[in-house]
């Protein structure tokens, strides 16, 4: 509904098509329990929202001579029935053509993360400011620039053309996994995950790969997200706690997800186009065709994290491979993989990197050093689930030879 009605008042008035839609939200919550809800709720909020914006058109004078032609087709929008074939694509597209104004490279990354998530998915910016352990203030703060670089760039819900268009995928795409992959793994607090986030984050991909300018690449990212998303119920036990990829009990992943997984999968082997989505789906792909921890085919994820590696140099990508490495040739040389890392200063404080150190001086018998790892792990940030798994790793270094850290190699 934002989306649409931004379409029809103009970017600039964003915010005013957010307010026009939490009217009617107050209106329905104010009515509904007394009247009862309407046989079509859908359409009596449309409708709704549609009148409260014609009222609020009406009032603003900035407008001038263009409040004729926004009233005329606010009332024509109105008439039309939300269920109307030919209104819900255009209720797609309006959706889609504002995920792409949202992730426009000329609004910095963190605004068009929020900015997507309030605008499009409705999450209010106190589910925003816990997503990203921000206060409400910052975040506010971060909607309220990225709607005036809206309004004073005059940026368009048109969709983008040639270069430009993927420029901008390429910037909906980023926005969409690194959505994903703040649900998937918080950096800190009381919750393992965030699903909510996760599942937003799918929705607006498959919303992407369904439309007529989507690439293999977004269904590759698809791909990766439904594959790890469908391991969410097994990764937390009922107190909230961590489950090892090894522990994890695979008759809880979802099989409805797998199942989209490999659809999207398939999809992304068109064309030639080879991105690191495909690579990354490619291993969420094969630890999925795994019927139990022996039969996962860790020579071949490991040959993938080889390419990875080629397409993307990261640190963390090359912690990720030193897992698989201690897989299929041993702690010595993932050890000896790991050396490199610990001076980068891009995993200075990522508790991952001690974590598994310590897992691998564990495997190779030496514990005291393994225990000091796993100590400097807690002085990093990391969520409470993983804080308690580290304690335990630490507190066991003296009698059992430990856990399986958690494998990296199921993070996206």
């Amino acid at each position: 509904m934002v989306a649409h009605l931004t379409r029809l008042l103009g970017p600039a008035h964003l915010e005013m098509a957010e307010e026009t839609v939490q009217e009617a939200m107050l209106r329905a919550l104010q009515s509904w329990p007394y009247q009862g809800v309407p046989e079509n709720a859908a359409a009596w909020l449309f409708r709704v929202a549609h009148n409260i914006a014609i009222d609020a058109v009406r009032r603003n004078r900035t407008l001038g001579e263009k409040t004729g032609a926004i009233v005329a087709e606010l009332s024509r929008s109105s008439a039309a029935a939300p269920d109307d074939p030919h209104l819900e694509e255009q209720l797609r597209d309006d959706e889609l053509c504002m995920i792409f104004m949202c992730c426009h490279p000329d609004i910095p990354r963190d605004a068009r993360v929020a900015l997507s998530l309030k605008t499009v998915g409705g999450f209010g910016v106190r589910e925003i400011a816990r997503a990203f352990l921000a206060d409400d203030a910052a975040i506010a703060q971060r909607l309220v620039r990225a709607k005036r670089q809206i309004r004073d760039g005059r940026l368009t819900l048109d969709m983008p053309h040639g270069p430009e268009l993927k420029l901008r995928l390429d910037s909906v795409l980023e926005v969409i996994y690194f959505m994903f992959n703040e649900g998937y793994a918080t950096h800190s607090g009381e919750d393992l995950i965030r699903q909510d986030l996760c599942l937003e984050a799918l929705r607006l991909g498959r919303l992407v790969a369904a439309s007529s300018i989507a690439v293999p690449r977004a269904d590759a990212l698809v791909a990766l997200m439904a594959l790890e998303a469908a391991r969410l119920p097994a990764r937390v036990d009922e107190s909230g706690d961590l489950i090892l990829l090894e522990d994890q009990d695979g008759s809880r992943w979802d099989q409805r997800l797998i199942a989209l997984g490999f659809h999207h999968f398939d999809r992304s082997m068109a064309g030639d186009d080879v991105s690191e989505y495909h690579t990354q789906a490619a291993i969420a792909a094969t630890h999925a065709r795994a019927l139990d921890p022996q039969s996962r085919d860790w020579p071949m994820i490991l040959e993938l994290y080889d390419q990875l590696l080629a397409l993307n140099s990261s640190p963390v990508v090359a912690l990720n491979r030193a897992v698989a490495v201690a897989r299929v040739r041993g702690p010595a040389e993932a050890l000896a993989a790991l050396e490199p890392l610990a001076a980068d200063p891009k995993l200075r404080g990522y508790y991952l990197l001690l974590a598994v150190r310590g897992h691998l001086l564990l495997e190779l018998g030496r514990r005291t050093e393994a225990a000091a790892c796993f100590r400097a792990a807690l002085d990093c940030s990391c969520s409470a689930p993983e804080r308690r798994f580290l304690v335990a790793q630490a507190l066991a270094c003296e009698s059992v030879q430990g856990a399986i850290i958690p494998g990296l190699t199921e993070d996206p």
